[in-house]
Parts: C-alpha cells; structure tokens; sequence
C-alpha cells in the first residue's frame, strides 16, 4: 500500500509539472502576432516561488532545474543560465522558508519581487559579460514588473485550486515531522 503522504508530495509534483508545461505551450502558441506588445509575465518563475514558500517538499531542486532547463532549451535561451539562477533563487527562498511562515503577505511579495529583480539583472549581466544577445533592458524590466504584479495572482490560484497555503509555525504532518 502506497502512504498517502506521498502519494499527496508526488500528486503535487505532477501538478506542478504539468502547469509548468502548460504555461510553456501557452507561451509557444501565436497568440499576439504584432511586435512591439507587452510582454506577458514569467508564469513560472511566479509559481516556483509561491511553491517553494509555501510548501518546499513539493518543489525539489532536480524538478526545478529540469523544468527551467526544458524551457532554457524551448524559449532559445542559453542552455542552464536562468535554470540555475531560478535554482539559486528558490534555494534562498528555500532557506528562508521558516522565516517567511510568519511574513504577512505583503512582505512576502516584496521578498519575491526583490528576487525576482536580482535574477533578471543577474541574468542580464551575464549574458552582457558573455556578449550573448539578450532582450532589450526595457522589456525585460516590464516583463519582471508584470511577472511581480502577477505573483498574488498565482498564490491565490494555487490556494484557490489546489489547496496549497503555508505551513502554520509549529504544524507537523502526519508522521509527526515538522513542516
């Protein structure tokens, strides 16, 4: 018989694959086909943080760096980089994850968005120190303001949907380990 802990952790790891690669598709379909629109917020980077804050067990490092990297190859980026900076990013979270179960949700989305800003001037400037071409800093910027406003979104979807909220300080699971 399969322990319905995990049973529950691998359900939410399939969920959060297969929203990630539905968001992917999304991305890749010719919805908008004029240039020079606004361009849509990272979905994913927004669902890996608010996972990760809210319940890491169900986002581990190997899922998150097979995702970003599948799509560091589908959007024609540099194989591994924002891979390993999403990586790099959730693993603060990660580390910090206890201390965010007492944050009020504005400082929490601040904490996200702060991230979110580094990685996209980390990602930015290594791609300046390797001269690979990389977008114009303008639309990357408006692209990280629209992926910060739509954080709350995803954190509503994800409570809304599939149930998932912090752990309160002091909650265990089933087995008696604290979350």
């Amino acid at each position: 018989m399969v322990d319905p802990i995990t049973t529950r952790i691998w359900t939410y790891r399939a969920a959060f694959l297969g929203l990630c690669v539905l968001f992917a598709f999304f991305r890749l379909l010719p919805l908008d086909t004029t240039a020079g629109g606004i361009p849509g917020p990272d979905v994913m980077l927004a669902l890996t943080f608010a996972w990760v804050l809210r319940r890491p067990a169900f986002v581990p490092p190997a899922l998150i760096v097979g995702v970003f990297l599948l799509a560091d190859l589908i959007f024609h980026r540099p194989p591994g980089l924002w891979a390993m900076l999403v990586l790099l990013g959730s693993e603060f979270l990660r580390a910090r994850q206890a201390l965010s179960r007492e944050l009020p949700f504005p400082l929490e989305w601040a904490m996200a968005g702060v991230l979110m800003v580094v990685l996209m001037v980390a990602n930015m400037a290594l791609l300046a120190l390797f001269m690979v071409p990389r977008p114009p800093l303008g639309v990357a910027m408006l692209q990280m303001g629209i992926t910060i406003l739509s954080y709350p979104v995803v954190v509503g979807a994800s409570h809304m949907l599939f149930g998932l909220r912090k752990a309160a300080p002091g909650e265990v699971d089933a087995l008696g380990h604290r979350l």
